[in-house]
């Protein structure tokens, strides 16, 4: 007896292949890809697949400078030595950085610093030079009142009338 679904050797007709199957083979995968069989990807161990971090090139920073910032470094340091330098290096610096949406706390800090240190110097100059520049002139009026000799007494301290120079 013979099978009615397959057909009898020597007929020369080829029976059709069964339903979702095809006698074409899968395309080749391209190159570094796994070969896909209808079946998404599957992730090794269920950790997320990440891309690598795009690299520096040899020789260049491994992160991205932030504009000013270097500027920044230079007038905290000089805030303390040459403060109004300082004020207008923090200035330009954190303008810089500001323009490229950065924040820059080495320029802020510069130009707080010296901002106010030039404060302190003015008032310390008010209260130490005026007074020592308004004593030599003290002195040299009670000098010529007694005619540049012997020894007066301004502001509680003894002067010499001889070592002022006229």
């Amino acid at each position: 007896m013979t099978d009615p679904q397959s057909p009898a050797p020597g007929d020369g007709s080829v029976p059709p292949p069964p339903p979702g199957y095809s006698t074409n083979p899968p395309p080749a995968p391209a190159y570094g890809q796994p070969p896909s069989y209808g079946q998404p990807p599957q992730e090794a161990y269920g950790q997320p697949q990440y891309a690598p971090a795009p690299q520096a090139p040899y020789g260049a920073p491994a992160s991205a400078t932030i504009p000013g910032r270097t500027m920044g470094i230079v007038a905290f340091i000089l805030s303390f030595f040459v403060q109004l330098i300082a004020l207008i290096l923090g200035i330009v610096a954190l303008v810089q950085s500001r323009k490229a949406g950065h924040k820059n706390g080495w320029a802020l800090a510069a130009i707080i610093i010296s901002a106010v240190l030039m404060v302190v110097g003015v008032i310390l100059f008010f209260a130490i030079f005026i007074p020592l520049i308004t004593f030599g002139t003290e002195a040299f009026q009670a000098c010529q009142a007694v005619g540049f000799e012997g020894t007066v007494t301004v502001r509680g301290l003894p002067v010499e009338c001889s070592d002022i120079n006229r």
